[in-house]
């Protein structure tokens, strides 16, 4: 067995040289505003801008010029550059998924040296690993680590239903390693660098990446539809462990295999397929799924119509159920994600998809984000908060809130659910 002193050159040399070619240096610049005094804000004047650059890096993933990165690396960008070979590139941002922290951007090349793939269900604990990336501003930097753990939940992502399964790491991560390379001794992509676990904002031992399965899985949606083709078993799952079955009179052996189906819902695949809450799910397919993390990362290989074997227990009966996964709406349909702008209200604006709405409890409503200038930031409503009546009129699409919030003047009443799921209300006057 190889020590950090005996391994051979040649295992990180190769490596190194040919996984760093392919990563690159990305530039998010953005304009933000800010008031020079009160008087800006009550005559409505245009406010002071200043301009904000951050950076992080990119995998090239294909010849024709497609680079996986980070969702946080390009979040709020105004515009996104790619530096590569001292040349750069204007970046369009194809999508992105907040719930895995991945992003696609596209630069306008050719020929560029793509990174080969490899295969994270195949990295084993113990296994070498190199972190290429630009920390700290410092381009095509490597550092090397083993494998610590696999399908770490460490609960940083976005999103409503986030996909934890990360690849944990001692190899160096910094700032600016975010979007990054993690590759094996062969100099095959294994992860995308994502997460330090530190009190100081440095490498403090513990780095994550997104395993590579996961990531083509999201790319390809990302470059074929612009949005990621979630798929949705109806309902959700917990870690299955000794207080939970004693809380729940469970009678199980010394080990604790599978997930707790928390909660099913109402006419959702696993209602249709006979599951129930209570119910300990040890199998999707053929593959034991022993924690959230592993449920959710074998959920995410998957498109909506897929159909898949649940295997569950229940009453100490080992059982089967097929399902067929849906999407957001619950239907098997191709999704395109559709996003409301209004640059007089200062936001984006999008429904809120059925899955979501029956975990919240809500009939209807639209969520706010990407909060900039204007009156949604003005009356100080939150990100993420979703609207569901003004002056009690219902609200089911982004054009009638935006519709009724630019014509709506006297004493006006937003009502909705904040991004905890709670009850709330904003009340001002438009004049």
């Amino acid at each position: 067995m190889s020590t950090r002193t005996d391994l051979p050159e040649s295992d990180f040399v190769e490596a190194s040289r040919t996984s760093t070619e392919s990563v690159v240096y990305i530039k998010n610049i953005s304009e933000t505003s800010y008031s020079r005094s009160y008087l800006d804000w009550f005559f409505d004047r245009n406010p002071g801008t200043h301009t904000q650059i951050s950076s992080g890096s990119g995998v090239i993933f294909t010849a024709d010029g497609y680079i996986v990165t980070n969702n946080h690396v390009v979040q709020n960008a105004d515009r996104l550059e790619v530096v590569y070979h001292k040349r750069i590139y204007d970046a369009e941002l194809i999508g992105t998924d907040p719930s895995t922290d991945l992003a696609v951007l596209k630069i306008d090349a050719q020929n560029l040296p793509a990174i080969p793939t490899g295969s994270s269900k195949n990295l084993n604990v113990g296994e070498w690993v190199i972190a290429v990336g630009n920390p700290f501003n410092l381009t095509s930097t490597v550092t090397a680590g083993i494998v610590s753990a696999k399908g770490r939940e460490i609960n940083i992502l976005q999103g409503k239903f986030p996909i934890e399964s990360f690849i944990q790491t001692d190899a160096a991560i910094n700032p600016g390693n975010s979007g990054g390379a993690l590759v094996n001794r062969a100099g095959q992509l294994v992860g995308i660098n994502t997460a330090i676990l530190s009190r100081t904002g440095s490498y403090a031992g513990y780095g994550f990446a997104v395993p590579i399965d996961i990531v083509k899985k999201i790319v390809g949606d990302l470059i074929e539809y612009g949005e990621v083709q979630k798929a949705f078993f109806g309902g959700e799952v917990t870690d299955f462990d000794a207080a939970i079955a004693k809380r729940l009179d469970i009678a199980v052996n010394r080990e604790f295999n599978g997930v707790l189906l928390a909660y099913v819902q109402n006419d959702g695949a696993a209602a249709k397929a006979g599951l129930k809450e209570g119910d300990i799910i040890l199998k999707i397919n053929d593959t034991p799924v022993n924690s959230k993390s592993q449920f959710e990362e074998e959920l995410s290989y998957h498109s909506p119509g897929d159909k898949v074997t649940f295997t569950y227990k229940r009453d100490d009966n080992t059982k089967q159920s097929n399902l067929t996964l849906t999407n957001r709406e619950g239907t098997t349909s191709v999704l395109k994600r559709e996003v409301y702008t209004s640059e007089s209200l200062g936001a984006q604006f999008e429904a809120v998809p059925k899955v979501e709405r029956d975990i919240i409890g809500i009939d209807y409503g639209v969520k706010v984000f990407n909060i900039g200038s204007g009156l949604v930031r003005r009356i100080g409503i939150t990100e993420d908060f979703i609207i569901t009546d003004i002056n009690r009129n219902p609200i089911k699409s982004p054009q009638r809130l935006v519709e009724i919030l630019e014509k709506i003047r006297g004493r006006v009443i937003i009502e909705g659910v904040n991004s905890q799921g709670r009850r709330g209300y904003y009340s001002f006057e438009l004049r």
